[in-house]
């Protein structure tokens, strides 16, 4: 439980689909009480949290939404109510094991409670916490009081964890109408104000319809509360096909629209009816790309780095070719080159040729891009240097050094002629082909700013005297379309204390996300430049906007991309889209960083023809 509210608004959480749905897709026939096969087959039940854990759910739901007195005795199982519950709690527990939650899922009672039925508030209580204790003696992490139409109704049930468990975490959650109502009619603003009086953690919406009409939603209720806020939709309505109501919204319009759901504001995502592990698993990349895993945050104790006295730092004039220009304010461009997967670099090293020729001031080389297994970035930077006599920009990661490496690395790198650096955290294992490898992160990208300005001050991260300072031309990296866009700042204000020197953006496609991100950032005195990726076709645009993070391709740069119907037409029309930005960022950021997707360098002559 401490868990679940440390991590609620820090991070985007992930619930599981629907449950009942799933059952039905594997073969449960619909007038089957779903809620029994706790009982009579637990096996089944297990199955189905087991696919969500493995499609990456953070938060598994018990098989007991209709679990109550009430809908249980249409099957003549009203005494088994807490055996029931008890038994669908113990179920996702021992599938969850120690890395994900288990929400207790409680629904209505199916029954008409006062004034319009004959049941009164405090009975409708009672009810509700008979089956509620079986899912707390069961052990379930929080409550998720879901699909409710009346508030009257919810009360009594967020009233029944509250005598029983103050302090569990309760989620509550309405269903809606196509107009954005709850199915009794009442408004969004009238359920906000009903659970005001009560300790929530969250709330939200789930079931009825479908994604677009709750982001409409969602858009209503941001404005109205300061409690995270959970939207489950549907996987659109069901159809009837064969004589089985099947959903037809696909995994990937789901996870399109959770993208969007988070960047309105929620904090909680999932599915409800017609969801299953594909939709789920489609999501958890969503999820991914707009908020990368935690990574370790540490800030090496002292800023304020003072060199030995025989020790002359370096200045920015003395660097290197890239920050004399940063330092005369001249325009600068970059490129980016991607080491290749084998031991040959000869195509890299002649792109870097022609680049080199047509005027690029840089080749920028990233350090295992999506945590992907390449010849070292710092073995082509040197080759390049010494082959074709451009200068590198040698991304450096933490990811793969603990901080003895971090500095032995970064020394051969200076003893080997590389002069700029872009300190970085590094994309986690699990973006990777190899999920599974060891991250190290001893230090953040923070951390490694400071251990550069302290080589650079002739001193190790210990603050024992090296003999001569490097003298690092050092960039870091900016996400002006982050989901927290006030942390992200607060990090490169951390990083410039720590001595950054110049900063490159992750690429844009959307300038008014750049432009609101320059204007909170307009304090910051340092040259900034801005990432520029030419887009090859409509799925590589479904890519950047779903699985880089901070990479949002507006709507109608989507629309583009889908007429092309070729490669050289997807590629055209990209270089055009980037060559667009590119005219109209150039006057307002330091410089450009190109990137030539699938190693294409002709589209970055297209990009910076005259």
């Amino acid at each position: 439980m401490k868990q679940f509210r440390e991590r609620l608004g820090k991070e985007v959480i992930l619930f599981d689909g629907g449950v009942g749905t799933y059952l039905y897709e594997k073969g449960i026939f619909i007038n089957t009480c779903f809620d029994e096969l706790n009982l009579i087959n637990p096996d089944i039940v297990s199955e189905v949290h087991r696919d969500y854990v493995n499609a990456g759910a953070d938060v598994i739901e018990t098989n007991t939404y209709g679990a109550n007195r009430f809908k249980l005795a249409a099957h003549g199982l009203e005494t088994k109510v807490h055996e029931v519950n008890l038994k669908g709690a113990q179920i996702a527990k021992k599938v969850a094991g120690d890395s994900v939650l288990v929400a207790g899922s409680v629904g209505p009672l199916g029954v008409q409670i006062e004034p319009l039925g004959k049941l009164s508030y405090d009975e409708a209580k009672d009810v509700f916490k008979e089956q509620i204790k079986g899912l707390l003696d069961g052990g379930v992490d929080l409550i998720i009081l879901e699909t409710f139409s009346l508030v009257s109704e919810l009360v009594q049930a967020i009233r029944a964890v509250k005598e029983l468990n103050p302090d569990i975490p309760i989620i509550a959650q309405v269903t809606i109408n196509d107009d954005g109502n709850l199915l009794s009619g009442a408004s969004i603003r009238s359920f906000v104000a009903g659970v005001a009086d009560y300790k929530l953690d969250a709330i939200g919406m789930n079931c009825s319809v479908g994604p677009k009409t709750m982001l409409d939603a969602l858009e209503q209720l941001k404005p109205l509360t300061r409690l995270p806020i959970s939207v489950q939709p549907n996987a659109g309505l069901p159809q009837n096909v064969g004589g089985r109501n099947i959903y037809m919204t696909s995994p990937e319009y789901i996870a399109e629209y959770s993208k969007r759901f988070i960047q309105t504001g929620a904090a909680i995502v999932g599915g409800c009816c017609g969801t299953n592990p594909e939709h789920i698993k489609a999501i958890r990349r969503a999820v991914k790309a707009l908020q990368p895993v935690k990574r370790v945050e540490m800030r090496v104790a002292d800023l304020k780095v003072t060199a030995p006295e025989a020790v002359k730092v370096y200045e920015m004039s003395e660097k290197s070719r890239l920050s004399n220009k940063l330092l005369r304010k001249e325009f600068v461009t970059l490129v980016e080159l991607v080491s290749p997967k084998g031991v040959l670099p000869v195509k890299e090293v002649e792109k870097a040729r022609k680049l080199f020729h047509f005027g690029i001031d840089a080749i920028n080389i990233p350090d295992g891009p999506r945590a992907s297994a390449r010849m070292s970035a710092l073995a082509l930077a040197v080759t390049i240097l010494q082959k074709v006599g451009i200068e590198p920009v040698l991304h450096f990661a933490c990811r793969d050094r603990n901080v003895i490496g971090m500095q032995s690395d970064l020394l051969g790198a200076w003893a080997l002629g590389v002069r700029n650096l872009i300190a970085i955290t590094g994309d986690p294992p699990k973006l990777g082909n190899y999920p599974d490898a060891t991250a190290v992160f001893d230090v953040d990208a923070i951390g490694l700013v400071n251990i550069i300005n302290r080589l650079n001050h002739g001193l190790d991260l210990a603050g024992n005297p090296i003999g001569d300072p490097t003298g690092f031309c050092t960039g870091v990296g900016f996400n002006p379309g982050a989901i927290n866009l006030d942390e992200e700042i607060r990090r490169l204000d951390w990083k410039i204390e720590a001595g950054a020197e110049y900063i490159v953006t992750q690429p844009v496609f959307d300038i008014r996300i750049l432009e609101k991100a320059m204007k909170r950032i307009e304090y910051v005195k340092l040259p900034l430049l801005c990432g520029i990726w030419p887009l090859v076709s409509y799925r590589n645009a479904e890519f950047m906007n779903n699985e880089v993070p901070g990479a949002s391709v507006p709507p109608d740069i989507m629309d583009r991309m889908r007429k092309t119907t070729t490669k050289e037409e997807g590629f055209a029309e990209g270089v055009k889209i980037a060559r667009e930005t590119f005219e109209r960022v150039k006057n307002e950021v330091a410089g450009v960083q190109l990137s030539a997707p699938m190693g294409r360098i002709e589209g970055i002559f297209s990009i910076l023809k005259k």
